[in-house]
């Protein structure tokens, strides 16, 4: 489908600080002919009532509106979207819930970009995830808050999983850490509450790894007892 080199991202880690940045490069350019045929070949592999991850930024070419895009596209399938986007493609979704996902999650920059405040408490945070699900935007929000964890809103209820009190090496991977190990959870059954819970044990798990490494599944699970839920509302 692509005849580029995908994209390349680094991180560097300032030794006498601790303070890690990120360079994330865009990548290939994509035409709408590319897009669509991602498109066909995600449909090709969607399980039946299962669940379907789209992560990351959308390289440049992709249409603003590829997620609602390919909701619509598996919405057949009885299968579930979650979403962890960002850049314009976030705001689109927030912005024209058209076709909305199934669980969407967002870091706090975001939230409070979107929001055009900042939002220093969980219970502000909550009360943003909360309208969020009202305007339609997804059934599920998540609002990942890094060294305090996760807030989650839906099916009527709002959570909070506190993250586990870890020494920190590097963040690269904990998002992707915490959507496989939520979406692991829910398509065995799991509770929204417990599949936060895990989410979170398991971005704990990542920072704990040097570099780019993800979470260690054994280490994710010793950690889900120290990140406690409590239910907001």
């Amino acid at each position: 489908m692509l005849s580029a080199e995908t994209r390349h991202n680094m991180a560097i880690i300032e030794r006498k600080s601790g303070k890690q940045y990120r360079f994330v490069m865009p990548g290939p350019k994509w035409d709408l002919a590319m897009a669509n045929q991602a498109l066909e070949a995600i449909y090709s592999e969607v399980p039946a009532n299962g669940y379907v991850v789209l992560s990351g930024s959308n390289p440049p070419g992709v249409p603003v509106d590829f997620t609602s895009q390919l909701m619509q596209k598996i919405a057949g399938s009885g299968a579930k979207l979650i979403v962890d986007i960002s850049g314009k493609a976030l705001r689109h979704l927030t912005v024209n819930p058209e076709n909305p996902p199934y669980l969407l999650r967002m870091n706090k920059p975001e939230a409070e970009e979107l929001a055009g405040k900042e939002m220093g408490t969980v219970a502000e945070l909550a009360a943003f995830a909360r309208h969020q699900v009202k305007q339609g935007v997804a059934e599920v929000i998540i609002l990942a808050l890094g060294a305090k964890g996760s807030v989650l809103a839906g099916n009527g209820q709002c959570w909070h999983a506190n993250a586990a009190d870890v020494a920190v090496r590097s963040k690269v991977g904990a998002g992707d850490s915490f959507v496989g190990a939520l979406t692991l959870a829910l398509s065995t059954g799991q509770a929204l509450p417990a599949a936060l819970q895990k989410g979170v044990a398991a971005a704990s798990a990542a920072v704990m790894t040097d570099a780019t490494r993800l979470c260690q599944r054994q280490q994710a699970e010793a950690l889900i007892d120290q990140c406690p839920l409590v239910r907001l509302d």
